[in-house]
């Protein structure tokens, strides 16, 4: 549908589909997946909402759809009255609505800003931008090198930084802190974020040592001195350490668990085979120092070895040994994650445990030692449409397929096991195109080491889009199986538009 004439000095965007019947808004409906709809009361009330749309189309071209429904023309009047939209009762006289996959999703209402807008149609499940929270108003929000490098060289206060990703838990919980704090320290110093996930800030991360979320800088005249680490992160320890910026202090090492005073036996290479020979019945943890979950289950341990030490009948003994000192002992039992619980009857492995975790459980097992459920296959020895790649044959499959979604990730992860079964669904979804295809790299196995550092991965999971074997982006949508197929699907159709407008220029 052609733009009234009056508005076309207006450069509203061709990108912006204006629809006035229902059987064509039915029709964007079920060909399009992600779709913003301006409905406005005239067309001149829709004047400065068409002009800020109108660069969002641009930008979102390919992955997102805008629409303009202008209710006060006759025949729209009908669609509006058909959808149940009065833009006349809104206060400027217009209102956005989404549309995801065939239906109504939700209406807008973060920030009518052009970032916050396209940040919303590129993942509309997402969480707003941290600049759209109002209590973040005193921290100076980044987006590009070139805004960074002109804010250094401007800036005379000194600086904090933080370089965040937008999904990050960590970066999630620091920011209400992060921004009292700039709010405090207005005037004296400057409290910045920027939000460097994205593949087009490599040169960033690189110069200023990010390897995880939060990294936060500390500049002076334009010039990066310290990262701030192993500090406290309240409001009050920002401002503290603002006073006396310095160096991150190295933490002090832990105790080794061995040299902590427990009953629990720690064994080693040299003793581990003396004492399952003369011990009958023996539960071995394997673990090591840096492990989350060793730490939680430790206490648990340490309780289940003392009534063990202490009880007349006591049904065996509990050991540890720490795999990343005793090397032979870790290769001899395949040992890949911590902690790894195995069992050995008269000098014997019998067991590998995956499910005992506190005392009771611990208790329990050894009075009656059965034999576990038969442990879940891994995922590439399941029957699925991902294909799994390795560090050798990686590139010369991703060049066969014109759209391929990559997932990196480490078996042991939480996030990771959350997504695979909708990564291997949405797989599912498009198995019989050939020109699609969803992959999967072990990160945890070594041969792959080298190819994920290489593929800029630096967190499980990671996506990465490939066209023809070539990185193009990173996928930061939503995890779930309808995001990972409107992602492919959205490409597809861009794909057969491209091919549609070739056959009518012929």
């Amino acid at each position: 549908a052609f733009l009234p004439a009056f508005m076309c000095s207006l450069k509203v965007s061709p990108l912006i589909e204006k629809i006035s019947d229902h059987k064509d808004f039915k029709k964007l409906l079920r060909t399009r997946n992600n779709i913003l709809v301006l409905y406005s009361k005239s067309a001149a009330a829709a004047e400065s909402s068409l002009r800020l749309l109108s660069s969002v189309a641009q930008e979102v071209k390919g992955r997102g759809t805008i629409s303009w429904i202008d209710c006060g023309d006759t025949e729209s009047r009908k669609l509006c009255k058909k959808m149940k939209v009065d833009p006349n009762s809104k206060e400027k006289g217009v209102e956005l609505l989404h549309y995801k996959d065939g239906a109504f999703h939700t209406e807008y209402n973060r920030a009518v800003t052009m970032k916050s807008i396209v940040a919303f149609l590129k993942d509309p499940e997402g969480a707003p931008l941290w600049e759209e929270d109002p209590e973040a108003k005193d921290v100076v929000h980044v987006d590009s090198e070139k805004e960074l490098r002109r804010l250094l060289k401007k800036e005379d206060k000194p600086l904090l930084m933080m370089f965040y990703a937008p999904w990050c838990g960590v970066c999630k919980r620091m920011m209400p802190s992060y921004q009292q704090a700039a709010t405090e320290l207005k005037g004296k110093y400057v409290l910045a974020g920027m939000n460097v996930y994205s593949a087009e800030f490599e040169r960033i991360k690189e110069e200023y040592n990010v390897r995880g979320y939060p990294t936060i800088c500390y500049f002076e005249k334009g010039k990066f001195l310290f990262h701030f680490e192993n500090y406290g992160a309240t409001a009050a320890d920002i401002a503290e350490w603002l006073k006396n910026p310095r160096a991150p202090q190295p933490q002090a090492p832990e105790t080794p668990w061995a040299d902590e005073e427990n009953v629990v036996y720690h064994l080693t290479d040299e003793d581990f085979d003396k004492f399952i020979k003369d011990h009958s019945s023996v539960l071995v943890m394997f673990h090591a120092p840096w492990c989350g979950h060793c730490k939680k289950m430790k206490p648990e341990y340490e309780k289940a070895a003392e009534f063990l030490h202490v009880a007349n009948d006591s049904p065996g003994v509990l050991a540890a040994v720490d795999a990343t000192v005793n090397k032979a002992l870790a290769e001899r039992y395949h040992i890949s994650g911590f902690p790894t619980l195995k069992y050995f009857k008269d000098g014997e492995e019998k067991y590998t445990l995956p499910h005992l975790r506190t005392k009771k459980k611990i208790i329990d097992w050894l009075q009656n030692p059965e034999a576990p459920p038969p442990p879940e296959p891994a995922w590439e020895e399941k029957q699925t449409s991902v294909m799994h790649l390795a560090g050798e044959d990686f590139r010369e499959s991703l060049k066969k397929k014109k759209h391929t979604l990559v997932m990196f990730y480490a078996p042991w992860c939480p996030h990771c096991k959350n997504a695979i079964p909708h990564f291997t669904t949405a797989a599912e979804v498009f198995k019989e195109d050939r020109k699609i295809a969803y992959a999967a790299v072990d990160c945890a196995k070594e041969q792959n080491h080298d190819l994920c550092k290489q593929e800029g991965v630096d967190g499980y999971p990671t996506f990465n889009y490939y066209n023809y074997g070539k990185f193009v982006e990173k996928y930061t949508g939503e995890r779930g199986e309808s995001g990972f197929t409107t992602f492919m699907r959205t490409l597809r159709e861009r794909d057969h538009e491209r091919v549609g407008k070739k056959k009518d220029e012929l």
